[in-house]
């Protein structure tokens, strides 16, 4: 825990709340990627569940609750992160929670329900500061659905309360801003995608609005699949902060309107000319569940393979060992490629770590302190074997004075012997003769 603190005054202070969950599973059962990943997929089955108890108290039409869920649960980014030991799905999981006492407050007064209903914005929020955005996505619904004026005062404190508990984390973290300079403006194809995901969810809603079939999915559905996502685009102007997995809760508004819309769209294509007989919508069901399956199974299959992911770490810790021998030095081009070696520290044993000043434990950092340029000059001066991690070809360099010496020395001094390219990275061996 003191290593934990000590780091949070650095770095990572708005995870601080997830390191610290994540450290007393831990301590209570040492399961490895069980137990990293375990929390994500049970909250992610939480959120499914709930997304379906939302739709089926909205439109009281099980099937609504049934495809809302599955839509939740097939949504690709969705399936990657209930596989991945990170906060985002557990932010999802209490979003959802909040939502649901959220629609059971609009038709009645509960103090105890808004208090818990507040817990759980705090909550989420702290595991991730930008579930705050909740609030602003269920006070549109909220004031547009008239709420009794007790409602009001209670959704006002409760508003009030979760920003001061969340103030002083925002205020401490906003020094930290500097970890997430890589963040650059979304690319044309994540413009499509978000266009393309505001679309449907519009289109769907305007569907249920007009048709009359269930305006109250959408009145609270539309805000939360949206506006989340909008308020970090708009945010860009001033820094750049959007990054999908930041509001992956929004897809709980988006499952929402398009679970709803399917089953609404259903019962109208049953009144058609082709589809009036039993055996017709027999048919046509069976029809579009194989169209289904066949569009989101390949999907399905890709996000379950190191191809999805940034980097393949392990390919990448199995190749250093492989191509490493006794007396190699390493090198980590630029600094930040040390997390590689932290995951598998097994197969980096044995490598000298030529830049490395304080490892992460000793510096509380995550990544540990490097030596200054000249030191890494003289550390190079007395290697004859090294192996360089870097990142894949076309990525931009980083400027430091230490990674500038990094690549003067390899250029000048060392000659190369064999280089590996891996999923996110690559691996060259360097020798100081051509005999290697």
């Amino acid at each position: 825990m003191p290593e934990i603190l000590d780091l949070l005054r650095d770095a990572d202070a708005v995870h601080g709340f997830y390191y610290l969950c994540m450290h007393m599973l831990f301590s209570a059962w040492e399961g490895g990627l069980v137990t990293l990943r375990l929390p994500s997929v049970v909250a992610t089955a939480l959120t499914a569940g709930l997304v379906g108890i939302i739709a089926l108290r909205l439109t009281a039409r099980p099937a609504a609750g049934l495809l809302s869920g599955l839509a939740f649960a097939v949504t690709p980014e969705v399936q990657m992160y209930a596989q991945e030991g990170r906060s985002y799905a557990m932010v999802s999981a209490l979003v959802a929670v909040s939502t649901y006492l959220f629609v059971t407050l609009l038709d009645r007064v509960s103090k105890i329900r808004w208090l818990v209903y507040a817990l759980a914005v705090l909550a989420a929020s702290l595991l991730h500061e930008f579930a705050v955005l909740t609030l602003l996505a269920h006070g549109i619904t909220f004031f547009r659905s008239q709420p009794p004026y007790a409602n009001r005062r209670y959704f006002a404190i409760s508003v009030g309360g979760v920003l001061v508990c969340l103030l002083p984390l925002v205020l401490f973290s906003v020094g930290q801003s500097g970890q997430v300079s890589w963040i650059g403006r979304p690319g044309l194809r994540e413009w499509f995608e978000i266009g393309g995901v505001a679309l449907v969810a519009l289109l769907c809603a305007v569907y249920l609005s007009r048709s009359g079939r269930s305006a109250a999915v959408p009145a609270l559905a539309l805000p939360l699949a949206v506006v989340p996502t909008a308020v970090l685009l708009m945010a860009a102007v001033y820094e750049h902060m959007y990054v999908d997995r930041y509001v992956l809760y929004a897809n709980i508004g988006f499952a929402l309107v398009i679970g709803t819309a399917l089953v609404f769209l259903a019962d109208h294509a049953k009144h058609l000319p082709f589809a009036r007989s039993p055996k017709a919508q027999s048919l046509s069901m069976i029809v579009l569940a194989v169209a289904f399956a066949a569009a989101i199974l390949p999907v399905s299959v890709h996000m379950r393979t190191p191809d999805s992911r940034k980097d393949n770490v392990t390919a990448i810790a199995a190749g250093v060992e492989e191509m490493s021998e006794q007396g190699d030095s390493i090198l980590f081009a630029p600094a930040r490629r040390r997390e590689w070696m932290l995951s598998y520290p097994d197969q980096f044993a044995g490598l000298a770590d030529v830049a490395l000043k304080d490892n992460p434990s000793a510096s509380g950092t995550l990544q540990g302190i490097e030596l200054s340029a000249p030191a890494i000059r003289q550390r190079l001066a007395r290697v004859e074997r090294i192996i360089v991690l870097s990142d894949p070809k076309g990525q931009p360099l980083d400027t430091t004075a230490q990674e500038a010496v990094k690549r003067e020395v390899l250029e000048r001094d060392f000659v190369e012997c064999r280089r590996e390219e891996f999923k996110g990275g690559q691996a060259t061996l360097y020798a100081r003769s051509a005999s290697c």
